[in-house]
C-alpha cells in the first residue's frame, strides 16, 4: 500500500455498509454529499486502494474511525533508505498555505465590533496581548491578602484588577505550549488574538512552517449533518478538497479553535468529544482554544490553561495611537482626558470597553459629560450587544432572570457590599444575595436546595456571560471594575428604589465619606430630576458645622469679607476664595483654591493672584498679602492706605535676606507644582523657619489693616470637621456642574447659600 492510499478491510466494509444504512444514504448519495465521483466510493466498498484524503473523508461522513476500517493498521509515513518521506510534506504545506492565504486574510484580516460603521484592518488596530500563566480566579488567597495590594483611600487605583504576577507576551505563550487553552473575560480580546495568530502565520511572521486553520466552534457545532471536526475543516478550508488532511496528519497545522463558550448547551458534549479526539489523534499539531472564564465545567488534560491579562498603560496607549491615527481627534487628547478621569481609565483595561470609549470620544472629541450614560452604554455592551452583534444566543440559566432583573440583582448586591466596604466577597455570600433576590420572583422555587443550585448557576452565568462579577481568587468575587460597583450602587437608589425619600436620606448619610463621591455624581447624573437629592445634600452639609461656634464664626467672617469687595465673580466663589486664605488647612498653598474656581469658572489663579488693578484693589491686596512670597511683587506705591503701606515697608525690606529669598523661591516652586518642598534639606529647613517668623510679624499688620490673616487657633477636631465640610461642598458643586437635570430655582437656591453660616441660611429661607 502506498503512503497516499488506503484500503478497506472486509470487516471495515461491513461496518461501512451498516453505517451507510444508519445514515440513510446510498453510495450515489454519499458521493454527491461529498462532492466527488462515484468511482472512489465504489473502490472504498470493494476494498480497492483509495486516496488517503478521500478515504478519511468518507469515514468521517459515516461517523467511522478510519483506523478501524483500513485493511492494515495505520503506520507512520513510509521513509526511504535516504530518510526522505515518500511525500514532500513541506511542498504540500506551502501549496496549502498559498491556497488558504486569501480566505484567511478575508476571515481574520479585519475586525468590527459594537457600533463601528465599517470594519478595521486587524494590523492597523492590533495591540499585543499579554498572558497570565496562573488563572486569577484559581489563586488560593484570602480577602485580607487581596486587600493588602491596595489601600482603602486609593482603592480606585487598584481597579479591582491589578495583576502582580508576571505577564507573558501572547506569542511567546503559544510558542511555549503546544496545546493552549486561553481563558478571558468577555471582550478581553481572545478572538482578536486568535485572528492575529492566523494572519501572522499565513504571512510568514509566526510559525511559517505551519498552516493556520481557524475554526469558529459555534459554526462547527451548528453545521448541517453534524460533521466531524476533520471533515468540517476540510470542507471549510479549501474547495475543492486538497491536501489539508496531509497537513494535519503530518502535524503541520496551527489549529485555532475560537469561542468554546459560544457553543450551545445541546452541542457541548459532542464538540468537546470532537476536540479531545482530534487533538489526541493528531498530537503533533499546534492547538490554541479560546473560551470565556467560568463558561464550562470541562477538562482538557493535555492543554495548559492561561488567562488574557487586562490592558496596561502601554497597551492602552498603543491601541489609542492606532485607533486615532490620521483622524481629526488626536490620540494624545484622548490619553490626556483619560488620565484626568481615573474611573473612565479603569474601564480602558478591557479592550472591548476601550473600543467603546474610543468610539464615544471620536464623536465629539471628549467623553460624555454625564458619566452614568457612558457607563450604561458599557454595561449594555456587556449585557446585550456583545453577543447579539455576533449572533450568539446564550443559554438562559434562570428563565425568570431577564437583563433588567440581572441589573436589579447586581444593584442590590452592589449597595449591600459597598455599604459594608466589601469590595471583595466570598462566593457563598454572593450566592446568598442571589438566593434572597430570586426567591421573591414570581413562580420562584421555594425549595432551599433548589434555590442554592440556581444561585450557583446564576453567579457563574453573570461571570461568564457578562464579566460584571468575576472571581479574584478561589471562592472570592468582586465587581470587575470599581466603576461598575459604584454605578450599580447609585442605580439601586435612583432606579430600583426610585429615588424615594428613604433611599435618598440613606444616600446623603454618606456625604462625608470620600469613597462615596463617585456614587453621588452618578446618582445625580442618572436622576430624571436631581432637585430633591441636591437639596438633601445641601442640608446635610450645612449640619456638619452647624453646632460648632468657632467654625460658624469663621463662615460669618468669610461672608463679611466677600461683601467688602466688588468683583465680577459669583459671591459664593469669593466666599470660597477667602475660605482658602485662612490657616485652617495645614497645606493651604497646595489646596489650589479648588472650590472657588469650581464654583466660578471665570475665576482662575491667574486672574486672582496677578496684580490686575482692573479688579477691586481690596481683593488684590488680600490675595497677595496673605501669600507672603507674592508680597514683594506688589507695588506698594499703588496701595492707597498710607498706614498699611508704612507698616509693610520694613517687612518688605527684610525679603532681601538671601535665606528668606531661598524660602520664597522654594514655596513658589511648590505652589506652581514644579517640585515638592523637601524638609530633609537642612538649609531649606532653616530658611523655612526664618520665613515663618517673618510671617508672624506680618500677621498683626494684616489683621489690623485688612481684617485678614487671623490665627483662628482651631483644634485638630475642628480642622477635621471643617475638612469634611469643605470636601462635601466641593462634591455638591461638582454635582451641580455635572450634566444633571436640576431646576433653575434649586440651582440658584443652593449657590446663594453656599458656605454661609446657619444664621444667614435661615434668613435666606425666610425671605424666599
Amino acid at each position: 500500500m502506498s503512503g497516499r492510499s488506503l484500503c478497506s478491510s472486509p470487516e471495515g466494509i461491513q461496518k461501512a455498509k451498516r453505517a451507510l444504512i444508519r445514515c440513510s444514504l446510498t453510495q450515489k448519495a454519499l458521493a454527491e454529499d461529498l462532492g466527488i465521483t462515484r468511482q472512489p466510493i465504489g473502490k472504498f466498498f470493494t476494498g480497492k486502494p483509495v486516496d488517503r484524503n478521500l478515504f478519511v473523508q468518507i469515514c468521517d461522513r459515516l461517523n467511522l474511525e478510519w483506523e478501524e476500517i483500513i485493511a492494515e493498521p495505520a503506520s507512520e509515513p513510509e521513509v526511504n533508505q535516504d530518510n526522505s518521506i515518500d511525500i514532500d510534506i513541506d511542498a504540500i504545506v506551502q501549496e496549502v498555505r498559498e491556497k488558504l492565504k486569501p480566505s484567511i486574510q478575508e476571515r481574520c484580516g479585519t475586525m468590527r465590533v459594537l457600533d463601528m460603521t465599517q470594519p478595521i484592518r486587524l494590523n492597523d488596530i492590533y495591540t499585543s496581548v499579554n498572558i497570565l500563566e496562573k488563572i486569577t480566579g484559581l489563586q488560593r488567597l484570602e480577602i485580607y491578602e487581596l486587600l493588602q495590594q491596595c489601600t482603602s483611600e486609593d482603592f480606585d487605583r487598584f481597579g479591582l484588577g491589578r495583576i502582580t504576577q508576571q505577564r507573558v507576551p501572547g506569542l511567546k505563550a503559544v510558542e511555549k505550549y503546544p496545546k493552549l487553552m486561553i481563558l478571558g473575560k468577555p471582550g478581553a480580546g481572545k478572538t482578536t488574538f486568535l485572528k492575529y495568530l492566523a494572519i501572522q502565520c499565513i504571512g510568514g511572521e509566526f510559525q511559517a512552517e505551519r498552516v493556520p486553520i481557524f475554526v469558529t466552534l459555534k459554526n462547527f457545532a451548528e453545521a448541517a449533518n453534524k460533521p466531524g471536526l476533520l471533515q468540517h475543516i476540510a470542507e471549510e478550508t479549501i474547495n475543492p478538497i486538497s491536501s489539508i488532511r496531509d497537513v494535519i496528519t503530518y502535524g503541520k497545522a496551527l489549529v485555532l479553535l475560537d469561542g468554546l463558550d459560544e457553543v450551545r448547551e445541546e452541542d457541548n458534549n459532542r464538540v468537546l468529544k470532537e476536540i479531545r479526539e482530534f487533538s489526541d489523534r493528531f498530537p503533533k499539531n499546534q492547538f490554541v482554544i479560546t473560551c470565556r472564564i467560568a463558561a464550562r465545567e470541562y477538562t482538557f488534560e493535555k492543554f495548559t490553561e492561561v488567562e488574557v491579562a487586562d490592558f496596561d498603560d502601554d497597551q492602552i496607549s498603543n491601541f489609542t495611537n492606532n485607533w486615532f491615527k490620521d483622524k481629526a481627534v488626536k490620540p494624545e487628547t484622548f490619553i490626556k482626558r483619560l488620565e484626568e478621569n481615573n474611573r473612565i481609565k479603569e474601564l480602558a483595561a478591557s479592550p472591548l470597553l476601550l473600543t467603546l470609549l474610543c468610539l464615544a470620544f471620536e464623536e465629539s472629541g471628549d467623553f460624555p459629560a454625564n458619566r452614568s450614560e457612558l457607563y450604561k452604554e458599557g454595561l449594555d455592551a456587556l449585557l446585550k450587544k456583545w453577543d447579539a452583534k455576533r449572533g450568539i444566543q446564550r443559554d438562559q440559566i434562570y428563565q425568570k432572570l431577564s437583563v433588567q432583573r440581572k441589573e436589579d440583582l447586581l444593584s442590590k448586591m452592589a449597595l449591600t457590599t459597598f455599604e459594608g466596604s466589601d469590595y471583595f466577597f466570598k462566593q457563598k455570600v454572593a450566592e446568598q444575595y442571589i438566593t434572597e433576590y430570586i426567591r421573591n420572583l414570581r413562580d420562584a422555587n421555594t425549595d432551599e436546595e433548589a434555590l442554592q443550585l440556581d444561585s450557583e448557576k446564576v453567579l457563574r452565568s453573570i461571570e461568564h456571560h457578562h464579566g460584571l462579577v468575576v472571581a479574584r481568587a478561589k471562592g472570592i468575587y468582586s465587581f470587575s471594575h470599581l466603576t461598575f460597583h459604584e454605578y450599580f450602587t447609585a442605580r439601586e437608589f435612583v432606579v430600583v428604589r426610585q429615588s424615594s425619600e428613604e433611599a435618598l436620606q440613606n444616600l446623603v448619610s454618606h456625604i462625608t465619606e470620600k469613597r462615596w463621591r463617585e456614587v453621588f455624581l452618578l446618582a445625580v447624573g442618572m436622576s430624571p430630576s436631581a432637585d430633591r437629592l441636591l437639596l438633601l445634600m445641601k442640608e446635610k452639609i450645612d449640619v456638619i458645622v452647624s453646632s460648632d461656634i468657632g467654625l460658624q464664626r469663621l463662615l460669618a467672617w468669610v461672608n463679611q469679607k466677600s461683601f467688602s469687595v466688588q468683583v465680577p465673580y459669583k459671591i459664593s466663589a469669593v466666599r470660597a476664595l477667602y475660605l482658602d486664605l485662612t490657616s485652617i488647612f495645614e497645606s493651604r498653598f497646595a489646596h489650589g483654591y479648588l472650590l472657588a474656581t469650581t464654583i466660578d469658572s471665570l475665576l482662575t489663579p491667574t486672574h486672582a493672584f496677578a496684580p490686575d488693578f482692573s479688579l477691586d484693589l481690596s481683593l488684590v491686596y488680600d490675595l497677595n498679602l496673605v501669600r507672603p512670597h507674592s508680597c514683594h511683587h506688589l507695588d506698594l506705591n499703588s496701595i492707597s492706605d498710607s498706614q498699611l503701606q508704612k507698616a509693610l515697608q520694613p517687612l518688605k525690606e527684610q525679603l532681601n535676606n538671601p535665606e528668606l529669598r531661598l524660602a520664597l523661591e522654594t514655596i513658589r516652586q511648590y505652589d506652581e507644582r514644579k517640585r515638592q518642598y523637601d524638609k530633609r534639606d537642612r538649609n531649606e529647613l532653616l530658611a523655612w523657619d526664618k520665613l515663618l517668623k517673618w510671617r508672624e510679624q506680618l500677621r498683626p499688620v494684616l489683621v489690623k489693616y485688612r481684617n485678614i490673616g487671623h490665627d483662628w487657633q482651631f483644634t485638630d477636631k475642628q480642622k477635621k470637621l471643617f475638612k469634611q465640610y469643605y470636601d462635601a461642598n466641593k462634591l455638591l458643586v461638582d454635582c451641580l456642574n455635572s450634566d444633571c437635570y436640576v431646576s433653575r430655582e434649586v440651582r440658584q437656591q443652593i449657590e446663594n447659600t453656599l458656605l454661609l453660616p446657619i444664621a444667614e441660611i435661615k434668613q435666606h429661607q425666610q425671605q424666599s
